[in-house]
């Protein structure tokens, strides 16, 4: 059993609760204990970072003083709580006079930060620790014909933390193999997804994710494969139908999360793979690889 420290970030326990779901079920049988990190808070996030750049740092360094008591490694499955944690942990190591304001700060709330801390995104997780070979190792339903679109989106391949290639990521793509699956060429999979300007921009996230939808259909996919970030799972799963209307497109493809095709492939049930809380349906995709198949709801024959 191979034990982490997790820090979900705050988006799991809403729009992202699917992927946490799916993430939560293939730990065990992936010989994981992810370690819910105790009294976690925001991570701070991209917006409060561009209005206050030491208190957001010193938000975040409260995870990591938090992360830092239990000797682990700190793993979370949000790709903009990654990059932020990351950032910090290299600015309080570089940059000496924002340090000292941060550790003023958690002095004054009992904490302290050595800069140990090893922060890893999940799906580096899998890939590094677990591997390809002995996530196919565990695979009992096989997704052949299966054709997806490995998304890894843009911020957790930016800035280079070592993870994957920034410009041609292909984790994602060697993982989907080695369950079985068919990966398309894809071109735009490190292209933004654009779900930090759904508010503020909704027309310019609209047409993005319509082009990573439109050029995925267009090169062959089923479904898309996101990491386990859930801002880019809502994106393409909860805005799709927003994006298809816009362009008056065809497209019904989708989105799953790396974790829920894991769990496909791994033999768990369609409840344990948290598939039914996605809003475009894989159910009729998926049927095949279950057995016995999943009983369609109302909702589902209504959406379909």
């Amino acid at each position: 059993m191979k034990y982490y420290s997790y820090y979900p970030g705050c988006s799991m326990e809403a729009t992202g609760a699917p992927v946490e779901k799916s993430i939560q079920a293939i730990a065990k049988p992936l010989d994981i204990e992810l370690i819910e990190l105790e009294d976690w808070t925001c991570c701070g996030s991209s917006p409060f970072s561009g209005v206050d750049k030491a208190r957001a740092v010193g938000a975040t360094a409260r995870v990591l003083a938090q992360a830092e008591k239990t000797g682990l490694d700190l793993v979370t499955p949000c790709s903009s709580c990654y990059t932020i944690l990351q950032e910090a942990n290299d600015l309080l190591k570089e940059d000496h006079k924002l340090a000292d304001r941060v550790h003023d700060a958690l002095s004054a709330a009992g904490l302290t930060y050595n800069g140990t801390v090893k922060v890893r995104h999940i799906v580096e997780v899998l890939y590094n620790d677990i591997g390809v070979s002995g996530l196919a190792a565990k695979v009992v339903r096989p997704l052949t014909g299966l054709k997806v679109a490995c998304y890894h989106g843009c911020q957790q391949v930016r800035p280079d933390y070592g993870y994957d290639d920034s410009e041609l990521p292909d984790w994602l793509d060697q993982m989907a193999k080695s369950l079985g699956a068919e990966p398309v060429d894809f071109p735009l999979k490190a292209r933004c997804c654009g779900s930090s300007l759904v508010i503020s921009e909704s027309d310019v996230a609209v047409d993005l994710i319509h082009k990573l939808l439109q050029n995925a259909q267009d090169h062959g996919a089923q479904c898309m494969v996101t990491t386990t970030c859930p801002l880019c799972h809502t994106a393409l799963d909860v805005y799709q139908s927003t994006a298809r209307n816009k362009h008056k497109a065809r497209y019904k493809l989708p989105a799953l999360a790396i974790t829920q095709l894991i769990a496909v492939a791994i033999g768990l049930d369609y409840k344990q793979t948290a598939l039914a809380g996605n809003v475009v349906s894989p159910k009729n995709l998926l049927a095949p690889y279950f057995n016995p198949q999943p009983k369609t709801t109302a909702a589902e024959t209504a959406g379909a």
